[in-house]
């Protein structure tokens, strides 16, 4: 990480944008060391359901900022998997409701706590202090990303296919 000194905005920014990939890559080394693996776009799908329990394809789409018919194959593939449920819909039985199965969950329960051993590795080797210091300032950065007067922030997402603007 490049160093950065002052506590202007800007450079704190840039040094929390520089630390950002370090956390990103304990997110990649737990996924890849769960089973099955998932590719981004799979697990993305998989945490949006878990989030939108009995959402339909479009809200699913709309999550995951992708065309209906790319999320519609997706689902087709965590089906197959065993990953995720289809049931009517509760208003519509037309419609499909989309549902996790209790392997995605055990599969997402893993997937966290792998996240979390790994991050306790990496916790262990910061010093006590900075460790306290750091889990105050997560805690007062998720306090400040949720109030209401700050800018909505993005969801990261893994886009499976972005959508297409309409030709005017």
């Amino acid at each position: 990480m490049r160093e950065h000194s002052g506590l202007d905005s800007p450079l704190l920014a840039a040094a929390v944008d520089d630390a950002a990939p370090a956390l990103l890559a304990v997110w990649e080394a737990a996924r890849d060391r769960a089973a099955p693996r998932l590719s981004w776009p799979q697990l993305n799908a998989l945490l949006a359901v878990e989030r939108l329990e009995g959402a339909n394809l479009r809200t699913l789409a709309d999550e995951l900022n992708a065309m209906q018919s790319s999320v519609s194959r997706l689902c087709d593939r965590l089906v197959a998997c065993g990953l995720v449920h289809r049931r009517p819909g509760h208003a519509d039985r037309r419609e499909i409701a989309l549902f996790l199965t209790p392997s995605s969950r055990r599969l997402l329960k893993d997937l966290r706590r792998l996240r979390r051993e790994i991050l306790a590795e990496v916790l262990h080797r910061m010093d006590p202090l900075s460790r306290a210091a750091l889990l105050r300032g997560l805690r007062e950065f998720e306090n400040a990303a949720d109030q209401d007067c700050a800018p909505p922030l993005p969801v990261p997402r893994y886009p499976l296919q972005q959508r297409r603007s309409p030709r005017s």
